[in-house]
């Protein structure tokens, strides 16, 4: 796996998939690495060329000093695609990485396809949510937050259902650097994409959960009704649902991005 140089900061990127085929990028969620999409791969290695990387702060990319912005984590994602000599590309990026997909569309339009914004959010009106877990986690490392954020990922019912693949998602959370986990935190509590979104002129798919309490139906709602032509779907999960729903994901991934 190449490490990418983005301003002073290396990032794990992974490419793998079809030579000569049409190009998609995946961005993963606050907390997690690249192998979050595992449940995607084998399908998706069968249509796209597929780039996955590790944010700054996350799996084996570096953790430079914050602050970190949804601004810088969009220039991160530039420097991938120049350094790797891809013009333009598919986007899917799931919570924070939609994110980022938001800046990105709106402030690079001409790199990217079709984008897909994945159980996320493009503004938090009160940010105590955040300012209380970087104080937990300041205090009492990730450990102290991770089965809350465990119940917020995933139903109770898939947990009670699925407590190996639970278990591998609380163990990867676990791996993330503590400084990095807080200076994504920070960048968070200040999103503030809105005035961004009417800019997006790429055909755009948000998908939302059901269940997902991080990042609710109406959220995603709102990201879609200020995007222009955007369409939605929505997935019986919480705010992981690619992994929640690994099936259905696929197939609305798959599905928007062939379709003339």
């Amino acid at each position: 796996m190449p490490m990418i140089d983005a301003d002073g900061c290396l990032l794990n990127v992974s490419v793998e998939g079809r030579d000569g085929g049409p190009t998609l990028m995946l961005s993963n969620s606050l907390g997690s690495t690249m192998q979050m999409w595992e449940p995607q791969m084998k399908a998706l290695t069968q249509i796209f060329r597929v780039i996955r990387y590790d944010r700054r702060g996350h799996g084996k990319s570096s953790v430079p000093p914050g602050p970190y912005s949804m601004e810088r984590f969009g220039r991160d994602v530039l420097a991938i695609l120049d350094d790797l000599n891809i013009a333009k590309t598919h986007w899917c990026g799931l919570s924070m990485g939609g994110m980022v997909g938001q800046w990105l569309g709106a402030s690079a339009p001409d790199r990217f396809g079709k984008i897909i914004l994945a159980n996320t959010a493009c503004h938090y009106p009160d940010p105590t949510n955040w300012h209380n877990r970087i104080k937990a986690v300041k205090e009492g490392g990730i450990a102290s937050v991770a089965d809350a954020v465990m119940a917020n990922w995933l139903t109770a019912d898939f947990r009670e259902r699925e407590p190996q693949i639970t278990a591998n998602l609380k163990a990867m959370m676990l791996t993330t650097p503590v400084e990095g986990y807080i200076a994504c935190c920070e960048a968070l509590s200040t999103l503030d994409n809105r005035e961004l979104l009417p800019k997006i002129k790429s055909p755009t798919l948000v998908i939302a959960g059901r269940h997902d309490m991080s990042t609710p139906v109406a959220a995603g709602e709102l990201i879609r009704s200020q995007i222009p032509g955007a369409s939605m779907t929505i997935l019986d999960a919480a705010h992981i649902s690619n992994i929640e729903q690994p099936h259905a994901f696929t197939d609305a991934v798959v599905g928007f991005l062939t379709q003339r």
